[in-house]
């Protein structure tokens, strides 16, 4: 039963948004099966950290999760600042039913435990976004994830956020804040791609191990946590 993450598919099933434009996204779906079903088993839990669907509405999505359920394990999905078709946990989830897919569930104001460890996350936000509304928003992402780890208790706590928490010379001082008064030793984020990557902070800071888990900077492969 192990725990598998990567973020940003930025799936495009129908052909009309698709990544293969940008340097080191070619065959990217490709590769993604095949990675993926060399190291997930069905048993396994794997977390995608946003931006997973170009679609705009549910509906839009068929087509990429419908290739999401073919392959191994349950998925746990996080919102990031693309996914335009996330609506309320109470549609979402009656959309998948609908469908007959059981293997997915959603990370969003909850907790979810696997095999004794408590997921836990939120999507976030800019941490240099300084207007009226992105502090709203950054408060109320907060919010979410404070709610997440009190849902966690006393159990390990792993955190995943689709935006980065942390920068070479600066942070979300909301969130790192968060980690350490709830007690998290891991965090993983995603939204960095291409060049950016070169930049995501990686590592132990300040007693919490980071990772950027977007899928180039993984070339397209789940990793194992």
């Amino acid at each position: 039963m192990a725990i598998f993450v990567i973020g940003d598919l930025h799936l495009s099933m129908d052909g009309k948004k698709t990544m293969e434009v940008f340097p080191g996204w070619e065959h990217y779906m490709q590769r993604l099966e095949e990675n993926w079903r060399a190291a997930v088993q069905p048993e396994d839990l794997v977390v995608l950290l946003g931006d997973t669907s170009w679609a705009m509405s549910l509906q839009e999505t068929l087509q990429d999760f419908a290739f999401l359920h073919t392959l191994p394990g349950k998925k746990l999905l996080l919102k990031g600042n693309h996914d335009y078709w996330w609506t309320t946990m109470a549609k979402m989830e009656r959309f998948f039913a609908e469908q007959g897919w059981n293997d997915f569930a959603f990370l969003h104001n909850n907790c979810v435990m696997h095999d004794g460890v408590a997921l836990c996350g939120t999507r976030s936000w800019m941490f240099d976004a300084s207007a009226p509304q992105d502090e709203k928003v950054m408060a109320r992402e907060c919010g979410r994830l404070r709610m997440s780890l009190q849902a966690a208790g006393e159990a390990e706590k792993i955190v995943f956020l689709h935006y980065p928490p942390i920068y070479p010379n600066a942070n979300a001082e909301e969130v790192v804040a968060l980690l350490h008064e709830y007690g998290v030793k891991r965090c993983f984020y995603g939204h960095l791609h291409g060049g950016s990557i070169r930049y995501a902070v990686q590592g132990r800071v300040d007693g919490i191990e980071y990772r950027l888990v977007s899928a180039d900077s993984l070339r397209f492969c789940p990793v194992k946590i």
